[in-house]
């Protein structure tokens, strides 16, 4: 019975969807207020996310007349189930996550997948023109980072040789100058990571001088709330697992942990921001040419270096 409670207070409260909420909010005003403050603005209050999330939860939600009903209105928990699920498997102030196995890698990235292919959906029995040509362009820009994403967290699994999140992670805080092997595939994850978040540099999905909000331009209401939300938890999802693969240093102190936890997620964070603000938006075709060209000849290298290595040091 203590059991069942222990998993069901990890499950909602923390570090589950409790926390994963809350946290969204903070990342999304950090963000915010980063982007700001390298352009010059002031920025947003601390509690502005929460207001826009309060302000659209209370707004009517708008459905198109030629919309599919049923997808239309799915897809907002679709991609924030999704979100929460892939959370689960990822350690935070330690090792152990609330789920972990073996294979829970692929799991994780399988998780990742569902947001931009429910955005895809969203886009597409919105019907809408603008929708349209922002559904295929999510589609195809994931079709170009999928690759090197997948690639260059399957190099530090080599090394480790587990497919386990909570593994890998136990296996570089033990060894911790191995870290530095995967810098390069750790770079490669992180652009891909920015564009799987669809930010600038690549943010022609949803470009608002050509595509106005592209996929989710019909979204109104509660459903843009949690179309919102289940993309600043994606954020948090996509900091916290870079954190545990690539920089998975720790103490062994659980409150230390705790703060380091914090402090790795912001580092990532910046960097995101300030890729963001520095940028200007690649057009689609060279998105696809950057990644398939650049990245994905980056991370099969680190494979090969990592099999090597392994040969080699008889890890």
């Amino acid at each position: 019975m203590l059991l069942f409670l222990e998993y069901i207070f990890k499950i909602f409260i923390f570090p589950g969807v409790l926390f994963l909420s809350v946290y969204s909010f903070v990342l999304e005003f950090t963000d915010r207020k980063l982007y700001a403050r390298m352009q010059s603005r002031v920025g947003p209050p601390w509690y502005q996310p929460l207001a826009d999330f309060l302000k659209l939860i209370g707004k009517n939600v708008i459905i198109p007349a030629d919309a599919n009903r049923f997808f239309f209105s799915i897809m907002p928990f679709v991609s924030l189930a999704a979100v929460t699920a892939g959370f689960m498997y990822v350690p935070l102030f330690g090792t152990s996550a609330v789920f972990s196995f073996r294979g829970d890698l692929i799991i994780v990235l399988y998780f990742l997948a569902i947001p931009p292919l429910a955005g895809f959906l969203a886009g597409w029995y919105s019907r809408g023109v603008y929708a349209t040509i922002g559904a295929t362009r999510i589609l195809t820009q994931m079709f170009a980072y999928e690759v090197p994403l997948f690639i260059s967290l399957l190099a530090p699994a080599l090394i480790a040789d587990t497919w386990s999140v909570s593994e890998i992670t136990a296996f570089y805080a033990a060894h911790p100058l191995y870290t530095l092997i995967n810098l390069p595939c750790a770079l490669t994850a992180l652009i891909a990571f920015q564009c799987k978040l669809e930010r600038a540099p690549f943010d022609s999905p949803e470009a608002e001088t050509e595509v106005v909000s592209g996929a989710l331009v019909e979204y109104s209401g509660r459903l843009l709330a949690f179309f919102n939300m289940a993309h600043s938890c994606e954020l948090v999802l996509v900091v916290s697992l870079f954190a545990a693969i690539y920089l998975p240093f720790m103490t062994g102190i659980i409150w230390l942990d705790f703060l380091l936890y914090f402090v790795k997620t912001l580092f990532i964070l910046v960097f995101l921001t300030l890729m963001r603000a520095s940028m200007a938006r690649v057009v689609i075709n060279r998105v696809i040419t950057f990644f398939w060209t650049f990245l994905s000849p980056v991370a099969l290298g680190q494979i090969i270096l990592n099999l090597l290595l392994r040969g080699v040091l008889h890890i």
